[in-house]
């Protein structure tokens, strides 16, 4: 378990399933993450992330004085394969307050302290500004802007200090 000063974060979980479908059927959060999943997608995509492997770290995120669900921060191997990337989702009504700031910058911190990485990389639409404000508060600098997935994407990345 990892905790921020607001937050617990623990590994996911299958009885995560309920609440981390709130993330991939909310329209808001799915805005820049090619939009709501089929129930069937979903299912797929959770069962993955139980079955993780060795560099594949998911956390759903909660607010530590009432339990309730906020989000999920991952930290996987990058489409490009090199680096791992940093990803995060959070119910709308989290957004804004700094509780995805923390926990990104926790995940970060992990990846330097307990897994050594080198580097962490994140990548989000050009459009999600709130998005890349927030890596950018996190400390993370744009590296480069492409196109991917029928959008412009900004990638994002950290070294440690």
């Amino acid at each position: 378990m990892l905790e921020t000063k607001r937050c617990t974060m623990k590994t996911f979980q299958k009885s995560d399933y309920d609440d981390m479908k709130k993330l991939y059927t909310n329209q808001e959060v799915r805005k820049f993450l090619g939009g709501v999943r089929q129930e069937e997608s979903i299912e797929a995509a959770l069962d993955e992330m139980l079955m993780t492997s060795d560099d594949c770290y998911y956390w759903t995120v909660r607010e530590k004085h009432t339990d309730n669900f906020m989000g999920l921060v991952s930290l996987d191997p990058h489409h490009d394969g090199e680096y791992l990337e940093i990803s995060y989702q959070f119910l709308p009504h989290w957004w804004g307050k700094g509780y995805a700031k923390e926990a990104v910058q926790l995940v970060i911190n992990f990846g330097f302290n307990e897994l050594s990485l080198s580097k962490i990389i994140a990548e989000t639409q050009t459009a999600n500004i709130s998005s890349c404000k927030l890596l950018e508060r996190a400390g993370m600098e744009l590296e480069q802007t492409m196109s991917r997935f029928g959008a412009e994407q900004a990638i994002y990345s950290i070294k440690p200090s």
